[in-house]
């Protein structure tokens, strides 16, 4: 089909929007329009050209196309070589927009007329053409295909293959094609091709296809023979030209690689998802494998990413294993492989940019290659080589760049867990450089200096860009690499665990080699000697694990190997006892000794008592003397001695009986510790806690010893809470404050005048300041918070509700509760209102600020605060004595209140229906959580959050219907006034920041913000899951508690695992089928949920507002929770009827507004999901839905009508319900930032789109493109400007830890100030 020049051709008239050319004025003659057009592009293109100008020349020349012969002229503008680039490039755009926006409505007259004139150009084209004008008509040649071909367009293939032939320049074209036609089929959301996605990839697969093969594996149905052309297929065709290209003399010729790397990049579109038996017809690996061979690195770069393509497939049948991936293991092959990556290897001083990505690539690529011998070991063909395979994976992995080298470090911890190639001689002779490379990389370089000649830091510096990222890389890093030394010991018990602690000897002898003498003054935390100590003693760790899965995998081993192994356990003593018996000034390492000597005793020499007891006495008579005048020494000397009595307890918990033995003795060793030391309450408690696990949790102590012993613990607190002067000091607020010390603190700043003051720590405490610091420290003790957190913490912590431990426990506490908890609510109600303005009598208006600033927390944030860590503690310590450190005190006895409050909760909720079975308890609860919670900063709140989820998600199910309504109501009013507030502030921030800002605090500001709204949309994600039980087994609740708490019995900042939240209540990303079952499991907390109109309703309106908050992460996770429950809504009750209200108005004007922004480009497939899916079940139940779209400018009722009836037409097909929807909201789509500068969208205004023009195309100004990337600088959640691989990109996450959740670097101060 040729395309004609005579203008009868454009056929009749093709304008089709409205009166869009009259404004234009371009309704005259033909040369009207030419001129008119050129003189627009000139003044877009015109430097000298004033903004206006500019923008009015875009406004015009976008108007042009909609002219009613702009395709015609488009067409002889583009034809006419005599033109300048740029114009026919232009022309190019006005058949793209009516091919986009027109071709629905066209005669077969008109679109056989447009595709004509496209076939026209097509083989028109010459190498002199700019390759941005050639890709342009292969692109709208494309945009032909998705819409009519295997349709009434059925000869496209043999067009192609004719093109194919006639040169260079039109091989090149053609491979364009295929590769874009490729991508948008199968591998891109793209709205018109998944419209027809079934004819199309069906049409696809028959043409790259050699006939032979698809009638082999087609056998059940016919061949599209109306759609091919030849009997080879596209793949036997750019096989042949890569053979024809890499045999040829011209190989460097500049044509025929241009022309190479495009049939390169086809093959690699083509690789995701041909069928692999006419990949290994068309000897596609092998051709690979000889274009990699060439000197081009650009096309070994191309090659790589092909191969990449094909081995990211996820699965193999052992057939098609054996044909396309046993190649990639011959020794030729492997030789090949190597040569590569020895010349992609860069100076990290000098990095090539081309060969680092290409050695990046191809490290992915072996990783996939390592995986697929992981899994199929047995399918290995005789002439795979796997030994050199495996040694060039070790060469990879040794590289400096740990970018390059983690992705095969994650494939050695997989092939070490396989018994075929983990226990094979290739395995075994690369077993002692494996150990070496990964014990010399568990050191933490986030603790070197960023400004190292190091060169694993400076490609780190090259490869990651934030600090958080870093974090999150090198965990991972350090993760693997334990786990390759686990595996390793557990296959070589005992010569990899002797191996690594010969390693371990010779390091500490050396440690101070040529280092400075350690001096107290000169102390850091982040010393060599430590980091290399720390870095030691997590290879034995992990060697601990591996050794003890090796003694648990097969009894009857282990009872032949039981000579060796009591050998071994002795000789594993000794080494722990000369270990302890060295003398380390270093706070911090003889932290990490005491540490390593507990982990071999509640482990493998776990039947040893006498190791037990001599590593307990070591404990108890670590005493180090700390410093004040050396504030870095002294804080690591009391986080030694926070850490032994943690040591004590993990003793306690694991070996109570033995411990049991020695009580008396123990108990006269803490007296003499407690009177001698004098130690603070803390450490006192924790001591005493430690003899109270020991009689709770032994099984040989006399029950009624041990009743009498614990109640000798217990009975101080119950009395404590019974004082009636404590009672009475609760009465009022007033009262709280004089029983804290904090009465006099409003009368003292405005004494100081505090408000004048700019820098508070500039300005010295005087005496009455440092009074009133001194009576809050006393005043803390005197509440019986850290006694009561202590000891009901022991009770709870590790213990099964089935075991006698646990009914003691309930024995001990049932009668203390009803005491204690009214008090306590009273603490904890005050302690939020302290953040109450009003509440600080005294205070005049214009120092209302002062107590935000007095009670705003400072915390070092990796990544965006500035200086070390130490710096700021440093910093902190060094303010003690002024107007800060003052604020500090204040701050921190509330602190103290407030978390020890949630903690006490916390562990009385573990008590079961003796908590929750009060009747009167869940109003007084909530109240006092949330009835001020709205004032404490988002840290403060995200703190309580983390108690909270747990609190709801322990409740009884019996007692769900009593406890959860008032908790969950106001814990949604309070949540959403909090963080929506939040984020409308943060917008009007942005909206308002001068250069002159502190952009380091609004960075943590919305930091922090991010993490309280993840940990908000996680707890809804956590209720409305689908697949989640009634409630966790007690044993889940411990392992949970065990994360959730640091060693102080305090809640973490953990929460729900954020992958199975999100998956399960989130569901998948497939369609909506109108006649889909609830998922709705009843007695679940979902339906329990669902059901309750009192909780629904507050929850709803904050998932509503969650589903247009800034953060990319958590409305992903909204909108999919959202999805998962628009089908329990369709029923004619009350609830249903109110709730599906709600989301046919509401919610769906959220999506559609989140769907403008472009700030959440990335979730359009989510929202248009959404979207769809409340189309489809609640239209025909409401009105609303259609209200809503047809009230969104561009969206009439016949194409509101002709989407409705494709969506009620084509099942459950995801992909088509999406690209339906975008295609009818495709006005109002929101656009990346790299195509702002073409696209301008304008505001939105309430919760409704507006409509939006656009600027002159391609050929506009950048100032749109500048103002957005500003603004995307601005928006955060990113993870840096880098891009990224898929495989990179999951290296950068952090560890999903069963019960724990990612959370940012925030190191509070708490503790810094007593």
């Amino acid at each position: 089909m040729n395309g004609h020049r005579n203008e009868s051709d454009a056929g009749p008239s093709m304008n089709h929007g409205g009166n869009v050319a009259s404004d234009a004025k371009i309704n005259g003659t033909n040369q009207d329009f030419f001129t008119e057009v050129f003189r627009a592009l000139e003044a877009v293109h015109d430097p000298r050209s004033s903004n206006e100008t500019r923008q009015q020349a875009g406004i015009l020349l976008e108007q042009a196309k909609a002219a009613a012969d702009a395709p015609y002229h488009g067409f002889t503008l583009a034809s006419d070589r005599s033109q300048a680039p740029v114009v026919r490039h232009y022309a190019l755009s006005i058949l793209e927009y009516v091919i986009r926006h027109n071709w629905d409505d066209f005669s077969g007259e008109q679109s056989a007329a447009v595709r004509g004139w496209i076939l026209h150009l097509a083989q028109d084209i010459v190498d002199a053409d700019p390759v941005y004008v050639r890709n342009k008509i292969a692109q709208l040649w494309v945009d032909v295909a998705k819409r009519s071909w295997a349709s009434d367009w059925m000869d496209m293939d043999e067009l192609l293959v004719r093109l194919w032939g006639a040169g260079l320049v039109h091989k090149e074209f053609v491979a364009f094609v295929l590769e874009t036609l490729s991508e948008d089929v199968f591998n891109r959301e793209d709205a018109v091709a998944s419209m027809r996605s079934l004819r199309l990839s069906r049409a696809c697969v028959d043409i790259f296809t050699s006939e032979s093969v698809l009638r082999e594996q087609s056998a059940s149905r016919e061949p599209l023979h109306a759609v091919r052309f030849g009997a080879d297929g596209w793949l036997v065709r750019l096989r042949e030209f890569l053979r024809d290209w890499g045999r040829s003399s011209g190989v460097a010729h500049d044509q025929a690689l241009s022309c190479a790397l495009k049939v390169l990049a086809a093959l690699k579109a083509a690789m995701t998802w041909s069928i692999p038996k006419a990949l290994a017809n068309a000897g596609c690996v092998e051709g690979l494998c000889e274009s990699l061979a060439g000197s081009s690195g650009a096309a070994q770069m191309a090659t790589i990413e092909a191969l990449h393509a094909l081995y990211g497939r996820p699965f193999f049948r052992d057939g098609d294993f054996v044909l396309l991936v046993c190649p990639m293991f011959r020794t030729e092959v492997v030789q090949l492989l190597q040569q590569v990556y020895r010349s992609s290897i860069v100076d990290a001083s000098d990095i090539d940019q081309v060969k680092y990505t290409l050695a990046k690539k191809l490290s992915e690529m072996m990783s996939n290659l390592g995986n697929f011998v992981e899994s199929k070991p047995d399918l290995l063909t005789p002439d795979a080589n796997i030994q050199d395979f495996l040694k060039l994976l070790m060469e990879i992995l040794s590289s400096q760049s740990l970018t390059i080298s983690i992705p095969v470090l994650s494939s050695w911890a997989k092939l070490l867990r396989s018994d075929k190639i983990g226990g094979s001689d290739a395995v075994a002779h690369l077993i002692g450089p494996l150990l070496e490379i990964c014990s010399q990389r568990l050191i933490r370089y986030e603790l070197l200096p960023e400004d190292s000649d190091n060169a694993t830091i400076l490609f780190l510096n090259e490869d990651i860009d934030t600090a958080p990222d870093r974090h999150a890389f090198l965990g991972n890093y350090r993760r693997y690499c334990s786990q390759v030394v686990e595996n390793i010991v557990r296959r070589k018990p005992f010569d990899a665990l002797f191996h690594i602690l010969n390693q371990v000897d010779q390091s500490l002898h050396s440690l101070y080699e040529n280092k400075p003498a350690f001096k107290p003054e000169r102390y850091s935390k982040s010393s060599m000697p430590l980091l290399q100590v720390d870095a030691h003693f997590t290879v034995v760790e992990a060697a601990l694990k591996g050794y003890k899965k090796w003694s648990q995998e097969d009894e009857a081993r282990l009872q032949r190997a039981e000579q060796q192994r009591a050998s071994t356990e002795q000789s594993l003593q000794a080494w722990c006892e000369r270990l302890l018996a060295l003398n380390f000034e270093d706070p911090l390492i003889r932290k990490r000794v005491l540490q390593l000597a507990v982990a071999f005793s509640t482990s493998v020499l776990e039947r040893r008592t006498e190791f037990m007891l001599n590593v307990l006495k070591n404990i108890l008579t670590t005493r180090p003397v700390g410093n004040p005048a050396f504030p870095t020494y002294n804080d690591a000397v009391k986080d030694l001695q926070n850490d032994c009595t943690h040591e004590l307890h993990r003793l306690a918990f694991k070996m109570p009986d033995e411990l049991l033995q020695v009580y008396s003795d123990l108990e006269a060793k803490i007296n003499e510790i407690a009177e001698k030391h004098g130690l603070d309450d803390r450490l006192r408690l924790s001591y005493y806690s430690f003899l109270f696990i020991i009689s709770h949790r032994a099984t040989t102590i006399d029950p009624a010893l041990r009743e009498h012993r614990l109640r000798t613990f217990i009975l101080p607190i119950d009395q404590s809470w019974r004082d009636p002067g404590l009672s009475a000091s609760l009465e009022s607020f007033e009262g709280f404050c004089g029983a804290t010390g904090t009465s006099r603190v409003a009368q003292y700043l405005v004494q100081r005048r505090a408000h004048e003051i700019q820098d508070w720590s500039t300005c010295d405490l005087d005496d009455e300041g440092k009074a009133i610091q001194a009576e809050m420290t006393e005043k803390i003790k005197n509440l019986p918070l850290r006694s009561t957190k202590a000891f009901l913490g022991a009770s709870v912590e590790n213990i099964k509700q089935d075991s006698p431990q646990y009914e003691v426990a309930t024995m001990l506490w049932r009668d203390v509760v009803p005491t204690l908890l009214p008090n306590l609510l009273k603490l904890l109600s005050y302690a939020h209102a302290f953040h109450n303005p009003t509440n600080w009598t005294g205070l005049p208006d214009e120092m209302q600020s002062v107590v935000s600033r007095t009670l705003m927390d400072r915390f070092w944030q990796a990544g965006i605060s500035t200086g070390s860590r130490d710096e700021f503690y440093a910093r902190v310590s060094g303010t003690k004595m002024t107007l800060e450190g003052f604020a500090s005190s204040v701050r921190g006895t509330i602190r103290t209140i407030r978390e020890s409050c949630y903690s006490i909760i916390y562990c009385l909720s573990k008590l079961g229906a003796h908590f929750y079975g009060f009747a009167d308890l869940p109003q007084p609860l909530a109240q006092a959580l949330f009835g001020d919670a709205k004032l404490l900063s988002s840290h403060q709140l995200s703190m309580m959050m983390n108690m909270v989820r747990y609190l709801i998600d322990d409740c009884p199910t019996n007692l769900r219907e009593q406890f959860l309504p008032p908790v969950l109501a106001s814990l949604f009013v309070e949540l959403d006034a909090k963080v929506s507030g939040e984020w409308e502030s943060l917008i009007r921030k942005g909206q308002t920041t001068s250069q002159d800002d502190n952009l380091t605090d609004e960075m943590k500001e919305e930091s922090i913000l991010r993490q309280l709204t993840y940990s908000s949309v996680l707890m809804v994600a956590s209720l409305l899951d689908p697949q989640r039980e009634n409630a966790p087994t007690q044993q889940q609740q411990q392992q949970q508690h065990r994360h959730r708490h640091d060693k102080n019995g305090n809640p973490g900042e953990a929460g729900v695992d954020p992958a199975a939240a999100a998956v399960t209540a989130a569901g998948t990303m497939g369609g909506t089928d109108r006649r889909a079952s609830l998922t709705t499991q009843p007695g679940s907390m979902r339906a329990f949920v669902l059901s309750s109109l009192t909780i629904l309703q507050p929850l709803m309106i904050f998932c509503t507002h969650a589903v247009q908050m800034r953060d990319s992460r958590s409305c992903g996770i909204i909108i999919r929770v959202f999805r998962s429950i628009v089908p329990d809504f369709t029923s004619s009750s009350t609830t249903d009827v109110a709730i599906r209200e709600h989301i046919s108005h509401e919610v769906l004007q959220a999506a559609i507004t989140s769907l403008h922004d472009p700030y959440f480009v990335d979730l359009q497939k989510d929202l248009a999901q959404l979207i769809a899916t409340v189309y489809i079940l609640y239209s025909p139940l409401s009105a609303a839905p259609r209200h809503v779209l047809l009230s969104i400018p561009g969206v009439s009722s016949h194409k509101l009508d002709k989407t409705s009836a494709a969506l009620f037409a084509i099942g459950s097909n995801g992909r088509q319900q999406r690209a339906l929807v975008l295609d009818l909201l495709e006005g109002v789509r929101g656009v990346s930032v790299a195509e702002q500068g073409r696209i301008m969208p304008t505001k939105l205004g309430g919760g409704n789109v507006v409509g939006h023009g656009k600027s002159g195309g391609p050929e506009a100004g950048t100032e749109a493109a500048a103002a957005a990337t500003a603004g995307a600088s601005r928006k955060g959640g990113g993870g840096g400007g880098k891009e990224r691989s898929e495989m990179q990109a999951r290296f950068l996450k952090p560890v999903d830890e069963p019960g724990r959740e990612a959370t940012p670097d925030l190191t509070g101060v708490s503790d810094m100030f007593g």
